[in-house]
């Protein structure tokens, strides 16, 4: 239903417009009694083979929701109805901020892609922990926190240490967002010097903390074998927790999108099925070559279950979905479900 009417409805307008008046939607239904439970009955995939446990974590299913949908973490609730086993909200900054002029969001239909360049667009930490307030418990929820545009270098490590000290109360994990092609001074923040300062500091503050929650890198798909063996030594010599693999790509090569339309469209990450094989080959580099030393979560270009259990036999642990939820709808997250329970047989 969602592939053969709503999405072509969707697809005619704005897909920033239709984002907000999704989530608008959504909340409206499950507003509605009983909506909820027809949608859980709907999506809902309830077995305990598909629990994972992680860093001293249980995770109902390894499917969740990658960062960058609901980033203000007003609809993490609602998404729990769907199927998701861990929403991550966020990017979350200290300040709220408006990002990037708009247009900022593209589809690439013919490459089952997505373009965007957000600038870490979100209503701030304040707001974020808010929502947060409300929740209701039914999924683990990730904190995914960033810097905001206008700090300076030297205070970069500060916006994230604003946002942990903040954030940790109400989330079960943590995500630094290091590899968004979106924000200035990106080189800095993929500096293996710098990472270990920045990890390093978050993780003394964890560890002044009653409870201490985990703490993810998420690194970029277009990283070459001999950065990402640094990522392997940082992983080593910092402890932390484990890695998304990956985030968006600057890298536009194959794509059947006209090189006019690209060049109209302008700089921003590449999601979706184009950069499938990329963060494949990445979980896979990792996984292989640290000898599975830390837990890896999956996550890009996933639009089947297919593509979910290649990330896994590659080395995932977990696995996330965005633009697959968007071009396939919620649908995806069954389908997912039900494949690693066959596999599993």
């Amino acid at each position: 239903m969602y592939k053969l009417l709503i999405r072509p409805i969707f697809f005619l307008f704005d897909p920033e417009k239709i984002h907000h008046f999704t989530f608008s939607l959504v909340k409206f239904l499950s507003k509605i009694p009983g909506i909820p439970a027809i949608f859980r009955g709907l999506y809902q995939v309830n077995d305990k083979r598909l629990e994972r446990k992680l860093f001293g974590l249980t995770f109902k299913n390894p499917v969740g929701l990658a960062a960058g949908f609901d980033k203000n973490a007003v609809l993490y609730n609602e998404l729990a109805n769907f199927g998701f086993g861990f929403v991550e909200i966020g990017t979350v900054t200290p300040n709220g901020q408006v990002g990037n002029p708009k247009q900022r969001l593209f589809r690439l239909k013919q490459d089952q892609g997505i373009i965007n360049r957000m600038g870490f667009n979100n209503e701030g930490l304040e707001a974020a922990i808010k929502q947060l307030k409300k929740n209701k418990g039914n999924v683990l929820i990730g904190g995914n926190i960033g810097k905001n545009t206008a700090t300076l270098p030297e205070n970069y490590t500060a916006d994230y240490v604003e946002c942990f000290k903040g954030l940790h109360p109400y989330v079960d994990y943590f995500v630094l967002n290091v590899s968004c092609p979106n924000v200035s001074s990106h080189a800095k923040l993929e500096d293996a010097d710098y990472l270990k300062e920045l990890i390093t500091e978050v993780q003394k503050l964890n560890n002044q903390e009653t409870k201490q929650k985990p703490i993810l890198l998420k690194i970029a798909p277009d990283l070459n074998d001999h950065q990402l063996d640094e990522i392997i030594e940082l992983v080593a010599e910092t402890k932390i927790d484990g890695v998304i693999a990956s985030n968006t790509s600057v890298n536009r090569e194959g794509l059947q999108t006209s090189k006019e339309r690209l060049q109209e469209i302008g700089n921003g990450g590449l999601s979706g099925q184009p950069i499938k094989d990329r963060s494949t080959r990445v979980i896979k580099y990792l996984a292989d070559n640290s000898n599975k030393a830390f837990p890896i979560v999956g996550v890009g270009g996933i639009h089947s279950a297919e593509d979910a259990l290649e990330k896994l036999h590659a080395g995932a642990d977990l696995v996330q979905i965005y633009t697959g939820f968007i071009y396939e709808g919620p649908s995806l997250i069954k389908k997912i479900n039900k494949a690693i329970l066959k596999n599993n047989d």
